[in-house]
Formats: structure tokens, sequence, C-alpha cells
């Protein structure tokens, strides 16, 4: 199987730093203790029960993507025996991501959102948005290939574009359940149902505002040189609000055609060569937002990142 660890030229292009790479949590020896090894998530478990996919625009949602989940529902006892790696079971630096996918059940809620046979989705240790996490394959023949060599595949691309679409419905719904209050249109649509149930009237959905659709605000995709060794897809807000957003080639992996979306795979030969050489880090600043050109002035665009996030919210 071909690893995906960085070349000398590659290694150049890592869009996170050394501390970072260095700082890849470790599991636990033992599950926490409210998981067992026979146990998996669906981050569908962390919905209250009545909760449905219809009723979201009327129903608040729960934390969907934090610590304060339901338990685990159960799963095969050998899921994480049929990805154990061949030669090791430590992880670190580069390959950090591989205790995840080894042992998912041996974290938190906090960390691992969900997880299956198949993949296993977490929070971003170091994220760079407000809401920003990974999925992370866990098939044992794909999981240290390069991304462009991995997506490749039609049978192995197709599953995991459904899982990234899946994964982007649910990020959109936590964005309402976090934003939603600042939300000019979310309001609009609020009061108008409000002033609906005050008249007795019964709610007609066609008659409402739309209200604000929170799946253009999550963006999804790999990095053209992923700085771990282990498959990941990143999904995320747009807003790239976040403590550890603090250096050029942070906000330029996430801003610039460095980051490629899962459904523009397969890729031809030529945008494989466009994205590998297209010195995307090292290019100007630009907002995400309104389009400001900041040079190489990072310190400028946080400040100016704090000032449209604010904005963004109401939207």
């Amino acid at each position: 199987m071909a690893s995906q660890t960085p070349t000398t030229h590659e290694a150049g292009q890592d869009a996170i730093t050394g501390e970072e790479i260095a700082g890849t949590t470790i599991p636990p020896s033992t599950p926490t203790s409210d998981q067992s090894t026979s146990q998996k998530r669906n981050a569908c478990s962390f919905l209250p029960s009545h909760y449905s996919l219809r009723s979201a625009d009327f129903i608040p949602v729960t934390e969907l993507l934090s610590s304060s989940g339901k338990s685990p529902t159960k799963s095969s006892s050998t899921a994480s025996a049929r990805h154990a790696p061949s030669t090791s079971t430590t992880f670190s630096g580069r390959a950090g991501l591989g205790a995840y996918t080894y042992s998912p059940e041996s974290f938190p809620p906090s960390r691992v959102i969900s997880f299956d046979e198949s993949y296993v989705t977490i929070n971003d240790l170091y994220p760079k948005s407000s809401l920003h996490l990974l999925l992370l394959p866990r098939h044992p023949q794909k999981q240290l290939l390069h991304p462009f060599e991995a997506l490749q595949d039609p049978l192995f691309l197709a599953p995991i574009q459904e899982e990234v679409r899946k994964l982007m419905v649910l990020a959109a719904k936590e964005l309402k359940r976090r934003y939603g209050k600042f939300s000019a249109k979310e309001l609009k649509r609020e009061e108008a149902m409000e002033k609906a149930l005050d008249a007795g009237q019964d709610i007609d959905e066609s008659s409402l505002p739309p209200g604000r659709d929170w799946s253009k605000d999550v963006i999804s995709g790999v990095h053209t040189h992923p700085s771990m060794s282990h498959l990941h897809i990143h999904v995320l807000s747009v807003d790239r609000h976040s403590e550890c957003m603090k250096h050029r080639k942070h906000y330029n992996s996430f801003a610039t055609s460095f980051l490629v979306d899962v459904e523009e795979f397969p890729l031809s030969q030529e945008e494989v060569v466009r994205r590998k050489t297209g010195g995307w880090l090292d290019r100007d600043l630009v907002c995400w937002r309104c389009g400001r050109n900041f040079r190489n002035k990072f310190a400028r665009l946080k400040q100016h990142l704090e000032e449209e996030f604010e904005e963004w919210k109401k939207e």
C-alpha cells in the first residue's frame, strides 16, 4: 500500500504547523468510562428522540457536535480489530489520525462524534472555523493513500461523497442551532410563525419566509498536500473564525484551490498537476466574504475576520 507521507517538496506545503502535527491526540489505553469497545456512535444519537429532519425548522436541535450527546448504541465487538494496523498501535505525528480509526471508542463524544465500521467523524483538534469536522474512512487499503489516488477509484469515491453530503446536512443544522438566533432571515421566519400561531392559524410552509439556507455556509474537501498521513475529508463552516487560525497557510489552505471538493473527483491529470503546482498557500490573503485583498498582512485579515464573523451570523 502506498503511503502519503509528504515528500521533501510536499512537506514545504504543510497547511498546519509542526506543533499541530506533533500535538495530535493519543487515545487513552482504555475506553472512556461511559463507552465500551462493543459500542458505536451515530451522530443522530445526539438528537432528541422526537427530532426528525422534517421537523428541524420547528423543533430546536440539541447540540449535535459536542460532548452533550447520548450514550452510543451497540455495534460489533470486532470493529476496531478489523481496522488494526499491521505493525504498530502507536500513533503520533503525521500518523496521529490513525488513533481515531483504530480505536474510536477510546475517545469521548466531545472528540469522536460518530463511528461505524466504515467511517469515524471527529471534531478537528485544531479547528480552522467555528465548526470543523473530519471524516476519516477506515478502509484498510485506502486510508494511507494520498486523497488524489484514493478518490480516483469510483467504487470508493461514491460512498465517500454520499457520507460527506450527509455530514454537511448535519453541519448545516448545527450552524442553525448555534447561530439561528442571530440571523435576520431566521428571525423573520420565526416572527411569521408566531404571528400565525397567535392568530390560531394553521402554519402553511409555502406562505412562510424561507429562512436561511445554512447549507450554503458549509464547505468540504481534501487538501492538495495533506499534512497528516491518514485519509481525511474536511467539513467546516465558511467563517474561518477560530483561535487556531493563526497563519497565512492556515487560511489559504481553506480559501484557495488547495482545498479540493470531493464532488470534483475523479480529477483529470491536468487538474492534478494544476492543484499540486499552484503555490496556493503563498497567495494573497483574500477575505472569503467580501473579497478584500490583504496581501500578506495576516494580522489585519484576522481582525477583519472577527468583524465578518459577526456580520455573517446576522445574515
